[in-house]
């Protein structure tokens, strides 16, 4: 056999492994579809009840709410880590096209911290803010910017949803 008809042979026998190749590193690098569960916020004016995606790998974290155009009006991303997160950890909006609200939330299922975070207009990622809680979180409730003031949702209230290890007053 020539050698062209080796290199032919062989570029023919390895093309339908070529093929596949890239179909399963997309499948690999792209995060999974999230889990959806009912999350109980505990206020002074009664429970506030929202459906959230549960976002607890390193790339379903890493792609949050990018890209999205429209969240659900009692919708939102919750954002669940194994580990305790340092109050310097924060969030960006790099990509994320809808203003949000965050609720940063700690191990006993108390929120730590509220903020509101417009959508970050630079082609830059290193010119998008980072939202730090300035406390220790666990969590992490993204939501339409408005939601929290608008339902009377303040610091010190509990977040209930079953991936959460924290334990709010029953209902």
């Amino acid at each position: 056999m020539t050698l062209t008809r080796r290199r032919l042979l062989g570029a023919t026998l390895a093309l339908p492994v070529a093929a596949l190749l890239p179909a399963s590193w997309l499948w690999a690098a792209e995060p999974s579809a999230p889990d959806r569960h009912t999350a109980v916020i505990h206020t002074a004016g009664g429970p506030q009840r929202l459906e959230v995606e549960i976002v607890d790998t390193p790339a379903q974290r890493a792609r949050g709410l990018m890209g999205r155009r429209e969240l659900g009006e009692e919708h939102g991303m919750l954002f669940v880590y194994g580990q305790t997160q340092p109050g310097s950890r924060g969030f960006w909006m790099y990509r994320t096209l809808i203003p949000l609200d965050i609720a940063f939330i700690d191990g006993d299922g108390r929120i730590v911290s509220l903020q509101t975070m417009p959508p970050c207009e630079s082609a830059d990622a290193a010119r998008c803010p980072a939202y730090t809680p300035g406390s220790a979180y666990q969590a992490a409730l993204e939501v339409n910017a408005g939601y929290f003031a608008s339902r009377g949702i303040v610091e010190g209230d509990c977040v209930s949803a079953a991936p959460l290890s924290g334990q709010c007053r029953a209902e």
